[in-house]
């Protein structure tokens, strides 16, 4: 068995648009072991939510292939990686993406009941206690602040007790002081669950406390270690 956890070789993507073929990405490489932090980074356009979700079996690449503990993501299909990523694979984004119509403690357990936890509710609460919620179970999206959001989001990712984490921009609309906030509570996390981080950010303070930096430029590797 492979030592690393996640693995891409050669990972190129093209679409087609209205002026012709376009490359997103092209032959892009990276490793990453279990419980190492990985930072992506480069300009808007760069192709780095792309490598994301390429890495993360949510698209599949135009050439090249992405092998996470040793399964090539290729070889499955939709229904196969998604039942790859449950359980095993949590998400943070910059945009919250909670459901409004669902409390914190709701949006927390919904994955677990899709994942068939035996205790939902309890799962979910220990978390939202766990990142200092206690109080806000009953609360909905848009009674709280974008920090609290992200602290819910960052708990329904890691309820789950996921083996990697994908965040992409996770304190991109928050301001500075809430920010350092988050950001302590995702690598302390990922740092107690031994957790596999693969972090896109803008932030290199932030990129300096990964393991590993990967810098892209219009679709390719520019710089780094990953």
């Amino acid at each position: 068995m492979s030592e690393f956890i996640l693995r891409a070789m050669g990972l190129s993507r093209e679409v087609v648009g209205p002026s012709g073929r376009m490359t997103i990405l092209q032959d892009v490489s990276l490793d990453i072991s279990a419980g190492e932090s990985l930072a992506i980074m480069g300009p808007s356009g760069s192709g780095k939510s792309t490598l994301v979700g390429l890495l993360a079996g949510l698209d599949l690449p135009s050439a090249g292939k992405v092998e996470f503990q040793d399964i090539n993501l290729g070889s499955l299909d939709e229904d196969g990686r998604a039942q790859m990523r449950a359980g095993q694979v949590g998400f943070v984004f910059q945009s919250f993406y909670l459901i409004e119509t669902l409390t914190a403690l709701e949006n927390v357990m919904l994955p677990l009941e899709l994942a068939g936890h035996a205790d939902p509710r309890g799962q979910g609460a220990r978390w939202l206690e766990r990142v200092g919620l206690e109080g806000r179970f009953d609360h909905y999206p848009r009674q709280l602040s974008g920090g609290e959001q992200q602290r819910v989001a960052i708990s329904r990712a890691f309820a789950i007790e996921p083996k990697i984490l994908f965040a992409d921009e996770p304190t991109g609309n928050l301001d500075d002081a809430v920010s350092d906030q988050v950001a302590e509570l995702l690598f302390s996390l990922c740092s107690d669950r031994q957790a596999t981080l693969v972090l896109v950010t803008h932030d290199t303070a932030l990129a300096a406390r990964c393991q590993k930096q990967l810098k892209l430029r219009s679709g390719r590797v520019v710089a780094g270690n990953g």
